[in-house]
């Protein structure tokens, strides 16, 4: 019997495709020969190739009408047996609906952020596991996968690599640490004027400089890290994705809160000291690339005991992040760099 085309739909946004990753590894290690196409934002095409996991990755802009025709007339006339909705939302359960796959997999309304999606698909799952890769893993299972979640690797490009190896010799700059400090909501973030202070005490105690990354929106969030560290002067990076892969996967260690670039860090190998607050990192903190039900002995969690979960968005930092003290942090940090001594 012919193994089953599937559709797999994870459009973003960066940490949730990274925590997609363990579950759509479970479904090409258990159907090594079959067609697994993954429709995502053209924004992380290139993230989603890097992982070798599917045989085509397509990209689709859900707000341009020309896009989704494009997009549905693919859909259907690739014939998919069956399509699995990593997202969950209205948008990504609609494409594989409209482009007439017979077979499609989300999650439950249990489980499920946007009211009434579930109606749209043939399957719908009630998660049992705790961290949202397991969850993922769940549908892979679902859709036949003999395990829920396997182990990937992501690979740069050689060319983002070299370039990246020569800038950092022109700074003369040969370890580093990785700031991230932002992320989506910023109830969820470390304040930017302690990452300032947590890069002077870097630059004093371990002489390391440090490499302050930022998404868009969030240009006045790096320079108020910059402007408090002093004489620490850390390089800041808001540039392309594939240098920001070979930056995060040469750092010794990086420290953020629950965001994409710790996330993707995180699966290139890189040791993490996590910062967490309103969000749980149970559910959504850095894993073992084969057992998302567990943190990587690698990785440091710091995480307030009064911490209350919540994924309400706020636009002030939580409470929670802010009993996470500059000295603890650094702590963490000296930790890991010994560790890698």
């Amino acid at each position: 019997m012919a193994d089953p085309k599937f559709l797999v739909v994870r459009l973003s946004s960066l940490g949730d495709i990274v925590h997609a990753f363990p579950a759509v590894a479970a479904l090409r290690e258990s159907f090594p020969n079959a067609e697994i196409v993954w429709l995502t934002h053209p924004r992380w095409k290139l993230l989603v190739e890097s992982s070798a996991l599917a045989t085509e990755v397509w990209a689709a802009e859900t707000r341009s009408l020309s896009s989704l025709r494009e997009i549905l007339s693919r859909i259907r006339e690739r014939k998919f047996g069956i399509a699995i909705d990593y997202q969950g939302l209205w948008k990504s359960a609609a494409l594989p609906l409209f482009g007439g796959v017979p077979r499609r997999i989300g999650f439950s309304s249990e489980t499920i952020r946007e009211f009434g999606v579930p109606v749209l698909y043939t399957d719908r799952v009630r998660s049992t596991q705790t961290h949202i890769a397991g969850q993922n893993g769940e549908l892979s299972l679902r859709a036949g996968a003999q395990h829920g979640c396997a182990g990937f690797s992501l690979n740069v490009s050689p060319r983002d690599a070299a370039e990246v190896r020569d800038y950092l010799q022109s700074q003369n700059i040969e370890r580093y640490l990785a700031l991230s400090p932002g992320g989506g909501w910023r109830s969820k973030c470390w304040p930017p004027e302690r990452f300032g202070v947590l890069c002077k005490r870097i630059r004093e105690a371990l002489g390391l400089r440090c490499i302050v990354n930022y998404g868009p929106g969030e240009e006045q969030l790096a320079a108020t890290v910059h402007e408090t560290s002093g004489a620490a002067d850390p390089l800041i990076y808001g540039g392309d994705l594939g240098p920001l892969m070979v930056l995060l996967q040469n750092a010794l260690c990086i420290v953020g809160g629950d965001t994409g670039p710790l996330h993707l860090a995180v699966a290139l190998g890189t040791p993490a000291v996590a910062l967490f607050g309103p969000t749980d990192p149970a559910r959504n903190g850095p894993h073992c690339v084969g057992d998302p039900g567990a943190v990587a002995h690698s990785n440091i969690v710091l995480r307030s005991p009064r911490a209350v979960t919540t994924y309400k968005r706020g636009d002030q930092a939580d409470l929670s992040m802010l009993e996470l003290e500059v000295d603890a942090v650094f702590d963490a940090v000296r930790r890991q760099v010994e560790a890698r001594a």
